[in-house]
C-alpha cells in the first residue's frame, strides 16, 4: 500500500478545499466537521490510499519539540522581516498539532550585543531547534557551536556564515542572484560606463552573501560586451545625512551612470537621487519593502530582486519539522527564486 506522510494531509485539504486543521479532526474522529465535509474527506482519504502513519506516532508520543525563532526587529524594512515570522506562523498554523512550540527572540541589526543576549537566553530554554538569521558572523558562529554541543538543530535563513553546517541552509544563491543583476543591467549600460556597487551597512560585519552577489555581477559584466568599470564600496551609513554626504562627494568625482545596492536599502540612495533631480543615474537594489517599492513606482528604482521572505520562514520550519518529526533527510541547501520586480509587475508579485 503506498504510504503518504505530511504531503498527503495537505494534498487532501487541496483536493478536498478545507484546511490541514480540519482533515486532522477527520482522521481523529474530532467534532466540528460537517458532515458532508467528512464524508468529501473521507472518500478522497479512500482514493489515495492513505495511512495517517505520522499522525499516529505524534499521537502516541508525548514528546513536544521546542523550536525558536531568532530573527532581526522590526526596522525600516520591517515589512520584509515580517515575512519569514508569517511564513513560520503559517507553517505553525498546518503541523502545530503535531507537537511543536515556537518560541520568537527579535535582535537589532544595529546591536551585536541584542544577538549576543537573545542567544544566551535560547541557549537555557533546552531548545531542540532554531531557525536563525545570521547577521553577525563571530557571534552566529559561537552560537553555532554551542548549539551543536547541546545537540540543537539550527538552520539558516536569509544567508550563510562561512565554514558552518546548519541543518539547512534556506535562501538565495547570491552569486547567481549578482549574474541576474549583471545580466539586467547590460542593456542600461554603454561600454565604458562606470558603475557603483554599494553596501550600505548599519553594522561593521560584511555578510559573505554580499560579496557572492558582487562576484557574480562583476563575473557577468566582465562576460559581457560592456566592460564597464565597477567600483564596489561598504558605507557605514545610518541615516541619510550620511548617505547623502557620501554620495556629494563621490558623484562630485566620479561619472557614475548606474548603482547597484547589494542589501534592502535602494530607497536611501533613490531618495538622494531623487532630492537633487539626478535622472540619468539608473539604480537597482534588493528588497520587497514599502520603502523600495515607492521608489521603484516613481522610477527612480529600476528593478529589484527577490526572495519570497514568507517563503524562507515556511521552510524553515518545514526542515526542522522534517528533521524531528518525519524523520526524513533535510536537503542542506535549499534556493529560493531569483526574482525579478518593476515598476509593471510589483502588483502581481506574492512576496
Amino acid at each position: 500500500m503506498k504510504i503518504v506522510e505530511l504531503s498527503g494531509v495537505k494534498e487532501i485539504a487541496r483536493r478536498a478545499n478545507v484546511s490541514i486543521a480540519t482533515v486532522d479532526r477527520v482522521l481523529h474522529n474530532r467534532t466540528g466537521v460537517a458532515q458532508k465535509t467528512k464524508e468529501k474527506i473521507l472518500s478522497i482519504i479512500k482514493d489515495m490510499d492513505y495511512k495517517p502513519n505520522i499522525l499516529a506516532k505524534r499521537l502516541a508520543s508525548k514528546r513536544i519539540y521546542k523550536f525558536g525563532i531568532l530573527i532581526p526587529q522590526e526596522c525600516s524594512e520591517a515589512e520584509y522581516w515580517n515575512g519569514p515570522v508569517s511564513g513560520i506562523k503559517e507553517a505553525l498554523s498546518e503541523f502545530g498539532d503535531f507537537g511543536v512550540e515556537i518560541s520568537y527572540h527579535f535582535f537589532d541589526k544595529k546591536d551585536r550585543d541584542s544577538f549576543k543576549s537573545q542567544t544566551e537566553t535560547m541557549l537555557k530554554m533546552q531548545l531542540d531547534g532554531v531557525i536563525v538569521v545570521p547577521v553577525f558572523i563571530d557571534e552566529t558562529r559561537d552560537f553555532a557551536m554551542r548549539c551543536s554541543e547541546r545537540r540543537v538543530q539550527f538552520v539558516f535563513i536569509e544567508s550563510e556564515i562561512p565554514q558552518i553546517s546548519p541543518l539547512s541552509y534556506i535562501g538565495q544563491d547570491y552569486y547567481q542572484a549578482g549574474r541576474v543583476v549583471g545580466n539586467l543591467c547590460q542593456y542600461l549600460l554603454r561600454p565604458g560606463d562606470d558603475v557603483l556597487v554599494l553596501n550600505i551597512s548599519k553594522a561593521p560585519d560584511i555578510q559573505e552573501s554580499l560579496q557572492e552577489k558582487l562576484m557574480g555581477f562583476e563575473a557577468f559584466l566582465s562576460e559581457s560586451d560592456v566592460h564597464c568599470k565597477v567600483d564596489s564600496l561598504d558605507v557605514d551609513a545610518k541615516g541619510m545625512d550620511e548617505i547623502s554626504s557620501f554620495l556629494d562627494h563621490y558623484l562630485s568625482e566620479n561619472s557614475v551612470k548606474l548603482i547597484y545596492v547589494t542589501n534592502s536599502r535602494a530607497y536611501m540612495v533613490a531618495k538622494y537621487l531623487e532630492d537633487r533631480g539626478f535622472k540619468h543615474i539608473r539604480l537597482v537594489g534588493n528588497g520587497y519593502h514599502d520603502k523600495n517599492l515607492n521608489y521603484l513606482k516613481n522610477g527612480y528604482i529600476d528593478f529589484l530582486i527577490c526572495q519570497k521572505p514568507l517563503e524562507q520562514g515556511y521552510k524553515a520550519f518545514l526542515a526542522l519539522y522534517e528533521h524531528f518529526i518525519a524523520k526524513r533527510k533535510v536537503e542542506r541547501t535549499q534556493y529560493t527564486p531569483i526574482d525579478i520586480v518593476t515598476k509593471e509587475n510589483y502588483k502581481y508579485y506574492e512576496n
